[in-house]
Formats: structure tokens, sequence, C-alpha cells
């Protein structure tokens, strides 16, 4: 029977267990750059498809990152979060919720207002890689 032994040289190990010590750290830092980017963009995609943005910046909110349980994949959400107190309806006495806000404009209603796509446009692939490659390169030296 043939039998085979490999030695690693122990600097390469080492850099193997950084990597894998670092890997939620970089993961976690590299989604919240890109989603840092996708923030930014519907900040100023926001102010093209309304009038007013005031209340709407107050719902746009950006999530710690996080783990999931279920496949324990790293994430960070840009979303809506909130009402708007100053619009009050009979439906909704607490103000209009936010997302529906941005909903309503970004799809369209039933009522006739027209689609005006704000948050999709937000999401561009380039910067968002070029921005998480970048944090990736603190972590990942070159050599």
């Amino acid at each position: 029977m043939a039998r085979y032994e490999a030695m690693f040289p122990t600097e390469l190990i080492k850099q193997f267990e950084e990597v894998y010590d670092n890997t939620f750290e970089m993961m976690g830092n590299m989604t919240k750059a890109g989603a840092q980017i996708v923030y930014k963009n519907v900040q100023a995609n926001m102010s093209k498809s309304f009038k007013s943005v005031r209340s709407l910046n107050k719902g746009l909110t950006l999530t710690r990152v996080y783990r999931t349980p279920s496949d324990d994949g790293v994430n960070c959400k840009v979303g809506f979060y909130g009402y708007d107190t100053t619009k009050r309806t009979k439906q909704y006495p607490d103000g209009v919720p936010i997302p529906l806000i941005a909903l309503a404009r970004e799809y369209g209603t039933s009522s006739g207002e027209s689609k005006k796509p704000f948050f999709r446009k937000s999401f561009k692939k380039a910067q968002i890689e070029e921005a998480m490659k970048k944090v990736q390169e603190k972590y990942l030296p070159k050599e």
C-alpha cells in the first residue's frame, strides 16, 4: 500500500487560520460596505422621484450586520421603517407607513399613480463590488 505524507509550511497554515478566524468580520464589513453604497444611491434617487424626502429620509435605515439562522449567511439590509406622522388618515391614525409610500412610488398604484422606480435603480453591481473588494483587500493581503 502506497503512503504519501505532505508537510505544509507553518507560515501558510497560520495564514489559513487567520483568514478563517476573521471570516465573519470580513464578510460583515464587506456586506456593510455594499449596503452603504446602496443607501447613498437610494438617498440620491429619492430626490428625483419625490417632491419632499424629509419623512422618507427619516424612515430609510441601514440595519446592523447579522447572521441568518437558516443558512448561516451574513446580511445587512437597507429598507424603510416607521410612519410618516405628518400624513394621518382615517385608515392610518398613527401616520401612513413609510414602506407603503415607497412601494407606491416604486411600483405604482391601482388608483393611477404611475411607477417611478428609485430603489431598484440604486443597486449598481459594479459600485457595490468595488466597495466590497476594497474591504476584502484589508483582510487578504496580496503577495
